[in-house]
């Protein structure tokens, strides 16, 4: 992985604190419904972050891109709806919707930046 990757790090290591709070769900609330749900968007946000880098066109990496903000937005939702049933507290809550906050903006300034290079 590239240092100078700032969405690809911050994809990576918003995955590993998803996988932290699959197992927490599962292990620790024995919730194991919307863990997957969560589990599955939030990991899937730096999946399409490396797709994208490997794509063959500004299209393709748009494409995968746009997915990858489409992945957090929905992880976003699950950590509300967590919060929301009490499986996660407010702190626990809070810090990891400022990562998914703080990752859909950087990835919005990505697709502004290809929409105005290819217009």
């Amino acid at each position: 992985m590239k240092k100078d990757n700032i969405i690809q790090e911050k994809s990576f290591a918003f995955a590993v604190r998803i996988v932290n709070l699959y197992k927490y769900l599962c292990e620790e609330k024995r919730e194991f419904v919307l863990s997957k749900q969560i589990l599955r968007s939030g990991t899937s946000i730096g999946a399409n972050i490396e797709e994208s880098i490997g794509g063959q066109s500004d299209k393709d990496f748009f494409t995968k891109i746009t997915i990858a903000y489409k992945e957090a937005r929905e992880t976003a939702y699950w950590l509300r709806l967590l919060l929301a049933t009490d499986y996660l507290n407010q702190e626990q809550a809070d810090s990891l919707l400022k990562d998914a906050e703080e990752i859909c903006k950087i990835i919005g300034k990505i697709q502004i930046t290809m929409k105005n290079r290819n217009s």
